[in-house]
């Protein structure tokens, strides 16, 4: 295979002879295979050409259509060869990953079109994996364990062997099994309170195997921007462990829908503590031969922890339509938190002693002692409690203290932004009202390069707008019948997007007592079987309707399958810690938080749409304040496609 796709010059730059051979790609050799010429493509392919010869970071908002994707793999590709290292594309979440792997996907077209053979590979996100441990707990304790069981029997024989592994095959993923719902899926998938240290299953783990895969990928690692945060916050933590990075040393980065890179990054650099998990860490100290004092401090280190977790649980308080409790810090709290880091802190010193009389097994010790140094810095953020948000978390297995900086700029500007390698944001909605200053400010990027190009697509001709005006004001029931008369004049064919979980569940409780349309069409719901499984029963089976919270980015179904979306009402931030101490910080709350986050998701909800030029549909925003708010109204009307007006009428 030819390391390059056209004939390098090696006394010319390299990057402007990978600009002149992809402009001819997008003028000559696509179009010969049936491709058409956008002119806006071409005009990216140039803006992108720069950031890659300067290293720079670009905001590339391309509008739908413009065929933004191939732009940047011809690039990354390009860049990947010529650096010798891969280039790491990093998606907003598993369902836009799988638009780029698919069979008939991007990487796919230009391997066909171009005869270009493509190495890419997947590094998904631990949670996305079977865990053998959890999977061995369900089988024997869940409601659901014989279907567990089944599992446990249908797993890779090696998985089983004790004999040194001669062979293997990836398994273990997330897509391996559609028909669990997410509930089902989270009794036996990895979460962040598994100790994969010390697990005596992790050599044969689906998800340790699937790292030695994509770690010798020559052109391409294809991530989600979770993923690829949890590489950057455990880089250091994993090499002074003497393991490997999550991601190999790569050569540039494409952030794809790369607006929604500041809530990865937070999820990324949150701390979880629970009780019963730092229990059982600390014991394994006591199965060595310890000194008495090290001994009862482990007793009160225990005992503290669970007045501490009680003193959380009183102090905290329901937050509707969240699964989080908003924490109420007074003294008494702040005061059991202190206590239980100054245990810490004593066993911690005591710890240094035990080390130097080789009694305990120094792999245990030095998990312990990474444990203890993460649960010290998480609960030093409490010192300055104007640097955090914290809340807590309730599951069968116990309460879950969370804690995260407020801010990730510190972070990112030192170990993704500075790293002098060309870092591309590509997506269709970057900018709000003509600005990138909310995305690169929150992000910490003080120099970019930006552009921005429209959709080729017609808007006026293909896309119709509704804002149904109702009596009433807008109650659940007038929703459930407006969507009810555009489910009937699509026949189906629709998306609908809800801002939250409770509202998909009210209106899959709900619709089943329409039997004009719950008998006649396919209602499909995120979270009742895998995702991406989910998307392909949508877009093969053309009357159904697909019912989302997760889908306003990434989805792509062009053709008939998708003429209806229905947004079930404006999507503002959730009333969550995290929004609500975001809110707390701004001057104007509204303005600077509530606003820009809506406007860019709306952007993104009504993308799903047109898809295609042959595409027509229906949006319909189901929000009775754009009749009560003038100025709201203007604000959503500004960001609808040139040409599209709001009508206020299912007629």
């Amino acid at each position: 295979m030819e390391r390059y796709p056209f004939t390098y010059d090696h006394s010319q730059p390299f990057i402007r002879q990978a600009g002149e051979w992809i402009a001819d790609v997008f003028y000559d050799i696509l179009p010969e295979a049936g491709f058409e010429v956008r002119d806006e493509q071409i005009y990216m392919a140039f803006q992108l050409e720069r950031a890659f010869a300067e290293k720079q970071t670009i905001f590339a908002e391309a509008g739908v259509g413009t065929g933004k994707t191939l732009v940047y793999l011809l690039y990354a590709i390009c860049y990947a060869r010529y650096m010798r290292k891969p280039a790491v594309i990093a998606c907003a979440d598993e369902s836009l990953i799988e638009q780029l792997v698919k069979p008939e996907g991007d990487i796919a077209k230009l391997a066909k079109h171009l005869s270009l053979a493509v190495d890419a590979r997947l590094g998904k996100s631990a949670d996305q994996y079977l865990c053998l441990v959890k999977l061995d707990k369900a089988r024997f304790r869940d409601e659901d364990a014989e279907m567990f069981e089944q599992l446990y029997e249908e797993l890779p024989g090696f998985v089983h062997s004790h004999e040194t592994l001669q062979s293997f095959y990836a398994y273990g993923d997330r897509k391996q099994y559609p028909h669990l719902n997410d509930e089902q899926w989270s009794k036996i998938n990895w979460d962040a309170f598994q100790d994969c240290f010390v697990c005596d299953k992790r050599h044969r783990c689906g998800q340790t195997l699937s790292r030695e895969h994509y770690r010798r990928s020559a052109d391409l690692i294809i991530c989600s921007h979770d993923f690829y945060m949890e590489h950057v916050w455990t880089y250091e933590s994993r090499k002074r462990e003497g393991q490997l990075p999550l991601l190999p040393d790569h050569c540039a980065v494409v952030f794809d829908e790369g607006h929604l890179l500041e809530s990865a990054a937070q999820k990324a650099l949150t701390y979880k503590l629970k009780h019963d998990v730092f229990e059982e860490l600390i014991t394994r100290l006591l199965q060595g031969e310890i000194r008495e004092s090290l001994a009862v401090l482990i007793d009160e280190a225990i005992a503290q922890s669970e007045t501490m977790f009680d003193w959380l649980r009183r102090r905290s308080r329901e937050i509707p339509g969240s699964d989080r409790k908003e924490l109420l810090l007074d003294d008494r709290l702040l005061q059991e938190i202190h206590r239980f880091r100054t245990v810490l802190a004593a066993i911690e010193e005591e710890l240094v002693f035990e080390s130097g009389l080789h009694t305990l097994n120094e792999y245990q010790l030095r998990i312990v002692e990474e444990h203890l140094e993460m649960m010290q810095k998480a609960l030093s953020l409490f010192q300055r409690s104007e640097s955090l948000v914290c809340w807590l978390t309730e599951s069968g297995s116990g309460a879950a203290l969370v804690i995260m900086p407020r801010t990730v700029k510190e972070v990112l500007r030192e170990r993704v932004f500075g790293s002098n390698m060309p870092i591309v944001f590509s997506s269709a909605t970057l900018s709000v009202e003509g600005s990138f200053r909310y995305v690169a400010e929150s992000l910490g990027i003080e120099q970019y390069l930006s552009f921005s190009v429209d959709s080729p697509y017609e808007y006026e001709r293909q896309m119709e707008a509704i804002a149904p005006h109702w009596s009433a004001g807008g109650t659940f029931s007038e929703k459930m019948e407006a969507a009810v008369s555009l489910l009937e004049r699509t026949e189906g064919r629709a998306l609908l997007l809800f801002p939250a979980k409770a509202e998909l569940q009210r209106f899959k409780r709900e619709i089943a007592s329409y039997p004009e349309l719950f008998g006649k069409m396919r209602f499909l719901f995120e979270g009742d079987q895998e995702i991406s499984h989910l998307i392909a029963s949508f877009q093969h089976d053309e009357t159904s309707v697909l019912c989302a919270v997760s889908l306003w980015e990434g989805l792509d179904v062009p053709g008939p399958s998708l003429s209806n979306v229905i947004i079930w009402s404006l999507p503002f931030p959730p009333q969550d810690p995290v929004f609500m101490a975001k809110r707390r910080a701004a001057e104007s709350p509204f303005e600077e938080v509530d606003l820009p986050y809506m406007l860019l998701r709306l952007r993104q909800g009504m993308g799903r749409l047109i898809r295609s030029r042959e595409d027509r549909g229906i949006v319909a925003i189901l929000c009775a304040e754009l009749h009560r708010q003038p100025m709201l109204r203007a604000r959503v009307e500004a960001v609808l496609p040139p040409g599209v007006s709001l009508k206020n009428s299912l007629a």
